[in-house]
C-alpha cells in the first residue's frame, strides 16, 4: 500500500476543498491515487463543498455559551454563516452553531476553534465541510469572541432567538467584582439588551477607534461647509459635534435605554453600591450581529425588468 503522507493529504485538500480527515480516508481507500481519490470524494458528495465556497454566506446564526470558572465566568459568541435563512432553521445547523460556541469557551478565536475536535472526532473545519456537502449550501464559521472574568459574571443575551442560545444578534457583557452572582447576571443581561439595541463602538472613550472619529469628523466638516457655516467657526462647531458623537457610540457614556436619566457607567456604579460591591466595574462587551459587513448579492427581479422593457404589458 502506498504511503499516505501529509503532503499528499494537503495536495488533495487543496484540489478538492474537502476536510483533511476525509482527504486522508479517500487516499487510503484509493491507495494514494489522487485522481481516484477525487472521484471517490465526488461519489460521496463531499467535493461539492469546494464548488460552493465562492457563494456569499450572509445568513445563519450567532450562538453564545457560558460556563462558571472559579469565582468568575467565561463566555463565548460565534457567528456561523450560511447562504439562506432557511438553512438557519435546520436542526443540524443550529446544533453545529451551539457546539462551536461551546468550543469557543476553551479556544480563543476562529482559527483555534477550526482546529478543535468535536465529540464525533472531526475537527470543526472538517465538520463545516461535511455540513456543506450534506445540506448543500456554502457555510463559514466567520467570527468568534470570548470574554472572561476572575470574579463576577459574563452575561449573555440573544436577540431574535430561534432556539435557546442562538439567534441573529449575540451579546456578551462582562461585569467584574464581588456581589451576588444572580443579581450581577441580571444587571449584565439588561446592559446586554442595551448593547443589542444601541450597537456601541467601544466600552470607553479611550478605546474608540481613531479612524472612526476621523471619519465622522470629515463628514461633519463637509456638512458644515454645505450648510454655509463660516470657516473660522467650523472647527469649534465640529469639535462639539464630535464630543456628542463619542457619547452616542461609547457604551459607558450612553444613556441607559431602560432609564435614560442615568448613563451605563452610572448604572454600574449605582448597582455596585446597592449590592455592596465597591469594586464593581464593566470589564468588556462583545456584540455580534449576523451578516455584519458581508456584502450581499441582490437577486435580480426579472419580472420587474421584463415589465419595464415591455411597458408593463
Amino acid at each position: 500500500m502506498a504511503e499516505i503522507t501529509a503532503a499528499l493529504v494537503k495536495e488533495l485538500r487543496e484540489r478538492s476543498g474537502v476536510g483533511m480527515m476525509d482527504c486522508k480516508k479517500a487516499l487510503v481507500e484509493n491507495n494514494g491515487d489522487i485522481d481516484a481519490a477525487i472521484d471517490w470524494l465526488r461519489a460521496k458528495g463531499l467535493s461539492k463543498a469546494a464548488k460552493k465556497a465562492d457563494r456569499v454566506a450572509a445568513e445563519g446564526l450567532v450562538a453564545v455559551a457560558v460556563r462558571a470558572e472559579g469565582k468568575g465566568e467565561v463566555a463565548a459568541a460565534i457567528e456561523f454563516n450560511a447562504e439562506t435563512d432557511f438553512v438557519a432553521r435546520n436542526d443540524l445547523f443550529q446544533n453545529a452553531a451551539k457546539s462551536f460556541a461551546q468550543l469557543g469557551l476553551h479556544h480563543d478565536g476562529v482559527d483555534a476553534i477550526h482546529g478543535a475536535t468535536l465529540e464525533n472526532g472531526r475537527t470543526v473545519q472538517d465538520e463545516v465541510t461535511q455540513l456543506i456537502a450534506t445540506i448543500g449550501e456554502n457555510m463559514q464559521l466567520r467570527r468568534a469572541a470570548r470574554l472572561a472574568v476572575d470574579e463576577g459574571v459574563v452575561s449573555t443575551y440573544v436577540h431574535n432567538a430561534v432556539s435557546p442560545g442562538v439567534g441573529r444578534i449575540g451579546v456578551l457583557v462582562a461585569l467584574e467584582g464581588e456581589g451576588d452572582q444572580e443579581a450581577l447576571r441580571e444587571l449584565g443581561r439588561k446592559i446586554a439588551m442595551h448593547v443589542a439595541a444601541t450597537a456601541p463602538l467601544s466600552l470607553n472613550t479611550d478605546d474608540l477607534d481613531p479612524a472612526a472619529i476621523e471619519k465622522e469628523r470629515a463628514v461633519l466638516i463637509e456638512k458644515a461647509k454645505e450648510e454655509g457655516r463660516p470657516d473660522n467657526m467650523i472647527e469649534k462647531i465640529v469639535e462639539g459635534q464630535i464630543n456628542k458623537f463619542q457619547k452616542d457610540v461609547v457604551l459607558s457614556k450612553q444613556p441607559f435605554v431602560m432609564d435614560p436619566d442615568v448613563t451605563i457607567e452610572q448604572l454600574v456604579a449605582n448597582s455596585g453600591k446597592e449590592l455592596g460591591s465597591s469594586n464593581l466595574r464593566l470589564a468588556g462587551f462583545v456584540r455580534l450581529a449576523l451578516g455584519e459587513g458581508v456584502e450581499k448579492v441582490e437577486t435580480p427581479d426579472f419580472a420587474a425588468e421584463v415589465a419595464s422593457m415591455t411597458g408593463g404589458n
